[in-house]
């Protein structure tokens, strides 16, 4: 197909190219001849080429094999969870290794009753775990939650039912150091029972029996919290059907003495005599009691009296003092008025014969108008008072 253009602009990078019918197409200059310039006209053959079209799809296909080869050929496996062993308050439960494929692990939970319990820690690495402190005679169920780059995948889901108090069966004991007829002894009555040994200390173990606190595989058990006890707890287990606890079986605990003796085996220092003094926490007769209950009741009464006495001195004190303060401010007042009439006195002279005299007495009479009357029992006059 051959297609006429007139070159318009000219750049370095594109030219713009016109159509016969005035449309414009930018084109790469470095495909164009040599000395373009603005009006010059090119021929531009344009065909299709199978070949070379016919080489990219084989090529893009094998791509896609090969990625599918390598990436989606296989997808991670969904995990298979089953129960190992399960007693009274606890169930160990087990999974196949996983297998992510080229999938990358993003977390592996663990579902108790439809509930998130948990993380399994190191999912690659561990493929069991333990469930303590369950309920006894109680039914659980527990799924596995695989979550991968590829997508997320759930186990199947487990029922699991706790034992009875009666059932022995969940018993696993891993053995320590025992004379060669009580390690036969305690197998022949741990098959009794219905329990079970094993070889070394595993998460399942339950027991770990032993008669010497030393060794690897004590060490293990002590690390992993697993009780320590002695054969005797395993006779007791059977003497009595159920499973009993293990503190007074333990191997530091004391051992019970023989059947006639009330002592245990380890012996023990005499207890020392009461000392004297305890005798103060005895209890009292009832004729003590009475008398120091009326020896409380004496001391209260003499209290009281001491206390109304000293209330009632406190008062007449109080009133004494409120008299003494209203006779001094009696006092006070007549001498008071006593002081004033004593300075509103006038002094006058018996005869009368200078006008100065006069004058005094007509002032001393003026001020005896304005004075006050003598008061009462008074004898003294102006006349009576001589200058």
């Amino acid at each position: 197909m051959l297609v006429s253009l007139t070159v318009g602009k000219v750049d370095a990078g594109v030219t713009v190219l016109l159509t016969p019918d005035k449309r414009l197409i930018e084109f790469p200059s470095i495909l164009l001849p040599p000395n373009i310039i603005s009006g010059s006209i090119v021929d531009i053959t344009v065909a299709r080429n199978h070949e070379s079209e016919a080489k990219a799809d084989a090529q893009f296909a094998a791509l896609q094999d090969q990625i599918y080869a390598s990436f989606g050929a296989s997808q991670p496996t969904t995990p298979v969870l089953r129960c190992r062993n399960a007693t009274q308050t606890s169930v160990v439960l087990e999974w196949d290794p996983i297998e992510l494929a080229t999938a990358d692990l993003i977390s592996l939970s663990l579902y108790r009753n439809g509930q998130k319990a948990g993380n399994i820690p190191r999912p690659l690495q561990m493929h069991s775990t333990k469930i303590s402190g369950l309920a006894v005679d109680t039914e659980y169920t527990f799924h596995l939650v695989l979550r991968t780059t590829a997508g997320t995948f759930s186990s199947k889901q487990v029922v699991v039912r706790t034992h009875k108090m009666t059932d022995l069966s969940g018993i696993t004991i891993t053995t320590g150091i025992l004379p060669a007829p009580m390690r036969e002894e305690l197998g022949k009555a741990v098959e009794r029972i219905g329990a079970k040994i094993v070889d070394g200390v595993r998460i399942d173990t339950t027991h770990f029996v032993t008669t010497e606190g030393r060794g690897v595989p004590w060490e293990k058990a002590v690390e992993m919290n697993i009780p320590v006890v002695r054969p005797e707890w395993v006779e007791a287990c059977e003497k009595t059907g159920r499973i009993l606890g293990v503190t007074k079986f333990y191997l530091d605990a004391l051992r019970p003495g023989p059947p006639g003796s009330d002592s245990p085996s380890v012996a023990s220092p005499p207890t020392p005599a009461p000392a004297q003094p305890a005798q103060k926490d005895l209890p009292q007769t009832p004729s003590q009691t009475e008398a120091s209950s009326k020896n409380e009741e004496a001391k209260k009464e003499e209290g009281g009296k001491e206390e109304s006495s000293e209330e009632e001195e406190d008062d007449d004190e109080e009133e004494a003092e409120g008299d003494e303060d209203k006779a001094k401010v009696t006092d006070e007042q007549k001498v008071r008025l006593e002081d004033k009439d004593t300075q509103k006195v006038a002094l006058r002279p018996a005869d009368q014969t200078s006008p100065e005299k006069a004058s005094v007495e007509g002032a001393s009479e003026e001020d005896s108008d304005k004075a006050p009357a003598p008061s009462p029992g008074d004898g003294s006059s102006f006349q009576d008072v001589a200058l």
